[in-house]
């Protein structure tokens, strides 16, 4: 056990005394901007458009299901109101996320 202990202490002295990883900052061209904003733009918002689309389809299946007793509309539409909230979550996740990305690139 001392052993380990030892090698890995020796690789801890010797990651922090020469860095491993050379300096490098990566940057995307600045005429990308605008299109990749425009793009993200229309992307998230068709994307939570239909995501409230079909949350309100959701909404309707349960009402018809309900008031008709048939309990597997009403199903659906609640498996569907539940998958356009995540849905619309995901998207707004995963466009702020690939924003981030794309300004941190960005040299300053």
């Amino acid at each position: 056990m001392s052993q380990m202990l030892q090698t890995t202490r020796e690789l801890v002295t010797l990651a922090a005394e020469a860095p491993v990883i050379p300096g490098f900052t990566p940057s995307l061209p600045g005429s990308l901007q605008n299109p990749t904003g425009q793009i993200l733009g229309w992307t998230a918002g068709i994307g939570l458009s239909l995501a409230v689309l079909g949350g309100l389809t959701g909404w309707a299946c349960v009402a018809i299901g309900h008031n008709s007793e048939r309990a597997q509309l009403a199903s659906r539409g609640k498996s569907a109101i539940l998958w356009s909230l995540v849905s619309g979550i995901g998207i707004g996740v995963t466009s702020g996320l690939v924003w981030g990305i794309y300004t941190m690139t960005q040299a300053k």
